[in-house]
């Protein structure tokens, strides 16, 4: 049998939600499961996802092909770098990556994004205090010098 781990689509019109699941390659993508590896839902922000990483790495161990689409979920959840590991021959553990939010598309969210890079960019520096010694000198100032509208109404009256 020739092995393929593809999405399979579940959920109703217009709410898509997949399955990771393992097939006979010749089989169209509905067509009855040989293993459940977990499930992924891209509708959420951060999208939502589970694998069973173990069993996963098992049938790409035994030569299953993943999609390409059926790859990425897989990626994410650390279980293609353990394949890659175990392919060399080295020791082999999954971790899972941290999944970050999308930003939604559009020019408001390019600019409030290219605002938060220059942000994180920039290093913040925390406002100088001005010295006692300025204080006072320009509150002495202050009061030296006459306020506008007064010294007028005395000229004049």
């Amino acid at each position: 049998m020739v092995a393929k781990i593809r999405l399979k689509k579940v959920g109703r019109k217009g709410q898509p939600s997949y399955r990771l699941v393992v097939l006979d390659g010749r089989k169209p993508r509905d067509a009855k499961v040989v293993a459940d590896l977990g499930f992924y839902d891209p509708k959420t922000d951060p999208v939502t996802f589970e694998v069973d990483g173990e069993t996963a790495l098992t049938w790409l161990l035994d030569g299953a092909k993943a999609t390409r689409a059926a790859r990425n979920i897989p990626s994410k959840a650390g279980v293609m770098a353990a394949f890659d590991a175990a392919k060399r021959g080295e020791e082999v553990a999954i971790e899972k990556k941290e999944l970050k939010p999308t930003p939604k598309k559009g020019k408001k969210a390019k600019e409030v994004a290219g605002a938060e890079k220059e942000a994180e960019e920039a290093p913040v520096e925390p406002a100088e205090e001005p010295a006692a010694e300025e204080v006072a000198e320009e509150a002495e100032e202050a009061e030296e010098e006459p306020v506008e509208g007064e010294g007028k109404k005395e000229e004049e009256g």
